[in-house]
């Protein structure tokens, strides 16, 4: 009778034991889980901040250089190494617009070369940001050599809206930017283009003036 009592409360101890060992295991998990959701949260809050400083930064702006000078910096922020164009659509087809020095070598004329009224309307109306390759499924045409040496993509200005422009980022094809800096540039684009809209509707008033 005594070793069945030891029996019996040896297995309900190695059962207690087990249970207490499943326990640890699923707070491991729930800690780690908590701990990977409060970086995700941290790394959110400061994108947001970002974001909000960017806006702060350009309300009221009226010089159009000016105000595409700070989405370049800003752009810069998410995007480190990176070269910053911004194509804005028109009634004459659109403007290009170069800005700061280029970390990597991507001579201005050739870029906007490249780019045809169509192709930068079809990458406004697309909707998403494009990949180098999606740009040259669109029709983009240029210099094999320089178009596989760089990482590039195009942030439309405002999706699911009238085509209004897009952000041209690149980088050296060593250091290929990632879905998540293009998606923080992304946060900015719908102030941005509010803010573009603006410039240009004070334009006619100031050459007035």
């Amino acid at each position: 009778m005594e070793k069945q009592a030891d029996n019996r409360a040896l297995r309900t101890i190695r059962k207690l034991n087990a249970i207490r060992h499943k326990q640890a295991q699923k707070i491991d998990i729930l800690c780690n889980d908590m701990v990977l959701a409060s970086k995700d949260v941290i790394a959110q809050l400061r994108v947001l901040t970002h974001t909000v400083d960017f806006y702060e930064s350009i309300t009221g702006e009226i010089d159009m250089t000016v105000l595409l000078d700070k989405a370049a910096r800003q752009v810069r922020q998410f995007v480190q190494d990176s070269n910053v164009a911004i194509f804005l659509t028109n009634s004459n087809g659109f403007e290009l617009h170069m800005v700061g020095d280029s970390p990597i070598e991507i001579d201005g004329s050739k870029i906007e070369g490249y780019f045809t009224e169509e192709v930068v309307n079809d990458i406004c109306r697309s909707n998403k940001i494009c990949s180098i390759h999606d740009m040259c499924k669109i029709g983009l045409q240029g210099n094999p050599n320089i178009l596989n040496n760089i990482s590039a993509a195009a942030v439309p200005l405002g999706r699911f809206s009238e085509p209004a422009g897009f952000i041209l980022i690149c980088r050296n094809a060593d250091n290929k930017l990632t879905a998540n800096e293009l998606e923080k540039v992304a946060t900015i684009t719908p102030g941005l283009r509010n803010a573009i809209n603006a410039c240009q509707s004070m334009m006619p008033e100031i050459i007035g003036d």
